[in-house]
């Protein structure tokens, strides 16, 4: 057994399997000796239930799903041209509307409909996907065991927009047409005012060097602040996870615990219901032999 072949077979399952099946994998991997396939394959987590729809996706929606990520590449390398991005996320709109179609279609023929939390988590993984290019490997795999997303507006690695905060070039061959100089204003105030006028500019130059000061320092607390709270958000977020997670591992032994008590159950009922019978027939055969026994006895005493 490979480590691929038993991941495939794994996120392929309901989640409701997955704890199973991760098990007979580990216990059939511990029989051919591989203790080390063994512990990989029981530390893979079970996937929520978008998760687990994107998986099918990758199963059966390939091309489609291939179709958008390929997207998603053009759209990252447009990014960086900044050139066709309008058609791009046309594309990608039109796609991911029919995978979530063809995701929601899929889980239901499973017996698990998405509601509106899980298609809301499978629309981002495939937003993320066309952004990011380690979640759309992710994707592609078929492996995830949680909804991704992609923190900003742009794509990953990408810091600004194309052009953002510099000049414009040029178009191909044309040279920028030089600037006229305009022609110096005649002064016409008198020397003495023009001296009175030289402090207030300058006093109004600091200012206004010392508001933008204070509004620069300012917006550097935001963006520590925001920093520091989407790092809160991104830790509160893997918790409510893995809590996810563990509580679906919860309710599945739950299920299972219940369905035993209720086999037990069920089987004891039979046996007591088995052991009356038993009695009852018992008691039967012993009045049968004890009228037997006075037959007897009656017919030596008269014989």
């Amino acid at each position: 057994m490979e480590f691929s072949t038993a991941a495939d077979e794994l996120y392929g399952v309901v989640p409701e399997e997955f704890v199973a099946t991760r098990t007979r994998l580990a216990r059939e991997a511990r029989a051919d000796g591989d203790a080390a396939l063994a512990k990989r394959i029981g530390a893979l987590r079970r996937p929520t239930l978008s998760a687990w729809a994107v998986n099918l996706l990758t199963r059966s929606a390939a091309d489609d799903l291939g179709g958008l990520l390929d997207v998603g590449a053009r759209m990252r390398e447009a990014w960086g041209s900044g050139g066709g991005l309008g058609d791009l996320e046309r594309q990608r709109a039109r796609l991911v509307a029919a995978l979530l179609r063809r995701a929601g279609e899929l889980a239901a023929e499973a017996g698990r409909p998405l509601r509106d939390q899980a298609v809301r988590e499978v629309e981002d993984t495939l937003q993320a996907a066309t952004v990011d290019e380690q979640v759309a490997g992710e994707v592609r795999e078929g492996r995830l065991p949680r909804p991704r997303s992609h923190t900003g507006f742009v794509p990953a690695g990408f810091a600004l927009a194309p052009g953002a905060g510099a000049e414009r070039e040029p178009e191909a061959g044309k040279r920028p047409k030089p600037r006229e100089k305009a022609a110096p204003a005649k002064d016409t105030a008198a020397p003495a005012e023009r001296k009175a006028e030289r402090p207030r500019v300058t006093r109004t130059s600091a200012a206004r060097a010392r508001r933008a000061e204070a509004l620069a320092g300012r917006a550097d607390e935001a963006e520590r602040a925001l920093a520091d709270r989407t790092e809160r958000a991104d830790a509160a977020r893997r918790v409510a996870e893995d809590a996810s997670a563990e509580v679906g591992r919860l309710r599945h032994e739950l299920e299972r615990a219940t369905a035993e008590r209720d086999s037990a159950a069920r089987k004891a009922e039979r046996a007591e219901q088995a052991r009356d019978r038993a009695e009852e027939a018992a008691r039967d055969a012993r009045k049968a032999a004890k009228e037997a026994r006075r037959a007897a006895d009656r017919d030596a005493a008269h014989g």
